[in-house]
């Protein structure tokens, strides 16, 4: 009878112990890595009433960040922007694929294509669809890896850049851990993580929506000198250490000058906390490129100091202010910034802390998505009206399972509008799925900064709301299609549009 029972005892702990481990999502790992390139494009030479004019070469610089489909295959999404030459201002969005195969353990060729859309500065950029694939030779140092070889260029879309040229990039590794998007808002107790693979030290990350005040300065800068930029941004930062960390961010104009002024900067920063971790002062010094809405910037590069004082709101969100500076090296054009911004920080991934305040963790949806946009006879200043096609870069994260808050930046590739860009912020709407499971509808509406290619927006801010659906092509993947209207403040941009394109969703852990 004993042994009947220490079996019965040994089965159901044994059953508690698989249903523990079933309720806690697996974790998996995807294979990735961050690029910085950079290509001198040979620009052509354009005649200017009846005068042939030639201008320097211009430094094309790109970051980008590639998933590893199986050893060998890549794919994922870059931008680009100019930082020498004459065009600053000229960005572009575009995505990636490509294979990297590794002849020792150090030495690889990578081959790869870029397809994209952008422009700027009045280059002759037609409507901003362009090819750029390459062939490189690189060598692991493990930590990083560095290559070069040949690229080739064409704006195919009715513009004159094109040609073959030198490339070189630098690359890191750069995994990330994830789990089922269908995990998303599960919330599991801290406890119950001690034998598990979430059992680990957590990757600290942030997300800022704000807005900048530019005060212009400079002799080159024309009318606009004296006058203030109002922009509208975001920023994400990802700390390599307690105090330490880096940052992207991405800034377009929406109201004070002619719509069309952009810029992006990527740098590095020291985070300190006082009033138990309540208050907190960050010291930030980014490089990147900017320039468009008639601010001249030279090739387009840019040195941005800044310093931000930031006070909690509720236990994850701050209220953040800074002041900075922005210039070009030369100080041609350079500006006194001052802004305010919402920041949400997120401890996740891992649930090895010291500080007590969290108890649970709480898987939360993460959707990336890339999607091409059609704007029915969008109006322009002074061309024709005709259609025009953007290619649109947008990420999600979910509030809950029905709400969602919104990021998207979206550069013209067809319809002779080069130059335009967006840059949106905005809350969703969406089902729970339905259909067998497989299709899910949305709604959001997008508001913020747009401009460039002779479209008009007026000084740039813009609403797009839309509906749409997702169907569901594998765990992470789906089909995402919308339609929707764009209506400009100022401008006569009032236009419907649809778009197609696919969704990329995980679920993350986050600690509560």
């Amino acid at each position: 009878m004993k042994k009947i029972i220490f079996l019965f005892i040994v089965l159901i702990s044994q059953q508690i112990l698989f249903s523990q481990t079933e309720n806690i999502p697996k974790k998996i790992t995807q294979k990735g890595f961050a690029k910085i390139d950079f290509l001198s494009i040979d620009m052509p030479i354009l005649e200017i009433d009846g005068i042939l004019s030639e201008e320097p070469n211009m430094g094309f610089t790109g970051i980008h960040y590639n998933l590893f489909l199986n050893d060998e295959f890549y794919a994922g999404v870059g931008l680009y922007g100019s930082i020498s030459g004459i065009r600053g201002g000229f960005f572009t969005l575009g995505v990636n694929a490509g294979l990297k195969k590794y002849f020792s353990e150090k030495l690889y060729a990578d081959t790869g294509f870029h397809f994209g859309g952008g422009g700027g500065a009045g280059a002759p950029d037609g409507g901003g669809a362009f090819i750029l694939p390459h062939f490189n030779l690189g060598y692991d140092f493990k930590d990083f890896s560095i290559n070069g070889g040949w690229s080739y260029i064409n704006f195919f879309d009715g513009g004159e850049i094109k040609g073959h040229q030198l490339n070189v990039a630098l690359e890191i590794p750069l995994d990330f851990e994830y789990s089922n998007y269908k995990s998303a808002e599960k919330e599991i107790d801290l406890n119950s993580f001690e034998n598990n693979s979430w059992n680990q030290n957590p990757k600290r990350n942030s997300l800022m929506v704000h807005f900048n005040n530019l005060k212009i300065k400079g002799d080159t800068q024309g009318i606009n000198n004296g006058k203030t930029i109002k922009l509208a941004g975001f920023e994400f930062t990802s700390y390599i250490h307690k105090n330490w960390f880096t940052f992207l961010k991405v800034d377009g104009a929406y109201d004070g000058i002619r719509a069309g002024y952009m810029d992006v900067f990527l740098g590095g920063g020291y985070h300190l906390s006082m009033n138990n971790n309540r208050t907190n002062i960050l010291a930030k010094f980014g490089i990147g490129a900017g320039g468009g809405g008639g601010i001249n910037t030279n090739g387009g590069f840019l040195i941005y100091p800044d310093i931000s004082l930031e006070q909690q709101l509720f236990k994850d969100i701050y209220v953040s202010v800074n002041k900075g500076y922005l210039l070009t090296p030369n100080k041609d054009f350079y500006t006194s910034t001052f802004g305010v911004g919402i920041k949400y920080y997120i401890e996740r991934n891992g649930v090895k802390i010291e500080n007590n305040s969290f108890t649970q963790g709480k898987f939360k949806g993460f959707e990336v998505i890339v999607k091409q946009d059609m704007y029915f006879n969008a109006k322009r200043m002074e061309d024709v009206t005709e259609h025009m096609h953007q290619i649109s870069l947008q990420v999600n994260l979910d509030l809950n399972k029905n709400i969602f808050v919104a990021g998207q930046t979206s550069f013209a590739n067809f319809g002779n509008a080069g130059a335009y860009a967006e840059g949106l912020v905005g809350l969703g709407l969406k089902t729970n799925p339905m259909l067998n499971n497989s299709t899910s509808f949305f709604t959001q509406v997008l508001g913020g900064a747009a401009g460039g290619g002779n479209i008009s927006t007026g000084q740039g801010l813009i609403i797009k709301p839309s509906l749409g659906f997702n169907y569901e092509l594998s765990k992470t993947l789906n089909l995402r299609a919308a339609s929707g209207y764009v209506k400009a403040k100022g401008g006569e941009l009032s236009s419907p549009f649809i778009n197609l394109g696919l969704k990329y969703n995980i679920s993350f852990l986050k600690l509560k």
